[in-house]
């Protein structure tokens, strides 16, 4: 899988721009706010329907501009693929996926895969759990389709759920009209944990390996499944987590939230025993949330049949020398993007050197 071309018309600080790719690595190099990151960012707006900067779309059109419009062109295994997006002042934006149109952003997640990374990533070990579920959850909605629809059933359901206690005034009342949300939430509940758990299961080997590579054998990785339903394994999963709900009933009721479920899922993480979470040097951190990344790659080649597209915003200039060099060899199996402000020994690949939203110079290395 890969990126041929991208077409930017009044998207960010770019007025018009068309860039071809090389088919492995490609360096962004350039000053701070030149428009770098803005090209990672049109590329992962393609594949995934949202920017990863969390930005409103109508953000993302050119200053003083009405519309805006990407293309990208792609290759993956068994066929060519083109992905237009357009953003509009005056009405919603409009995707399309070979010239058709879709309706709903579930239909572009999974055509093409993409991990994106970049120092903000530490978020990922060192904030709150809303970013390990994030975590999770993008990546199975890229290689399982339904998981995605199946974790916005959850949502809707949870917040339907939430609705009711907070707006019911007597604990018998809501007693008696609970039970609905309740069946659907364990239904949910139940698919969304078995499938995370795998994913972590799944996931964990890879992610040692990336972790002892680019630490040179000098850590070890360890990430556990926190369930939050409190449920250690999935026999009678839905009678455990029914009893705990009604358990919990008063609770929920008092506090007008649903507290079990796995909207309330964490990772426990650690290097060589300890939880790095709290206790783990920043350096630390940061190799684990590049491991899990990294890991991300033999995962959804295991699944799609070929790699995804790899993501890198200005995460060099936060690595020495040696892991820079191990990094640029553990990901040369697959499409990479750089972004860096300082150019690397890059002996292969494509270095665009860019200014102001334009390109200023291209360099093949050989």
């Amino acid at each position: 899988m890969q990126v041929k071309s991208l077409n930017l018309l009044n998207f960010r600080n770019y007025k018009n721009l068309k860039i071809d790719f090389d088919e492995k690595l490609n360096i962004l190099v350039g000053k701070n706010a030149q428009g770098k990151t803005n090209i990672i960012e049109a590329i992962f707006y393609c594949c995934i329907g949202k920017s990863f900067k969390g930005t409103k779309d109508k953000d993302m059109i050119k200053w003083n501009e009405n519309n805006s419009y990407i293309k990208m062109d792609l290759q993956k295994k068994f066929r060519d693929l083109k992905i237009e997006v357009l953003f509009s002042q005056s009405t919603k934006k409009s995707v399309k996926i070979d010239g058709i149109n879709i309706h709903k952003i579930g239909e572009l997640i999974g055509e093409i895969n993409v991990i994106f990374f970049s120092p903000d990533e530490l978020k990922l070990v060192k904030e709150s759990p809303d970013e390990r579920r994030k975590f999770m959850d993008i990546d199975l909605s890229q290689t399982h389709k339904k998981y995605f629809y199946l974790l916005n059933r959850y949502e809707k359901v949870l917040a339907n759920r939430n609705r009711l206690l907070k707006m019911t005034k007597d604990i018998n009342v809501l007693k008696d009209t609970i039970d609905i949300w309740d069946r659907a939430l364990v239904e949910y509940a139940e698919q969304i944990s078995l499938q995370r758990a795998k994913f972590i299961e799944d996931i964990l080997p890879y992610a040692q390996k990336a972790h002892s590579y680019i630490s040179n054998g000098s850590e070890v990785l360890d990430i556990k499944y926190k369930s939050g339903t409190k449920i250690d394994d999935f026999e009678n999963f839905k009678e455990k987590m029914d009893k705990l709900l009604k358990q919990n009933l008063e609770k929920d009721f008092r506090l007008g939230y649903t507290t079990i479920g796995p909207h309330r899922d964490d990772l426990d993480i650690f290097v060589n025993d300890v939880e790095v979470k709290n206790f783990g040097s920043q350096g630390q951190q940061r190799t684990v949330a590049l491991s899990l990344k990294l890991a991300e790659l033999e995962t959804m080649k295991s699944i799609k049949g070929e790699y995804p597209i790899l993501l890198l915003d200005d995460v060099f200039s936060e690595l020495d020398s040696d892991r820079k060099k191990r990094l640029l060899k553990f990901v040369s199996r697959t499409q990479t993007f750089i972004t860096c402000t300082d150019l690397f020994n890059f002996d292969c690949g494509k270095i665009y050197t860019i200014k102001n939203g334009e390109i200023e110079n291209i360099k093949n290395n050989i």
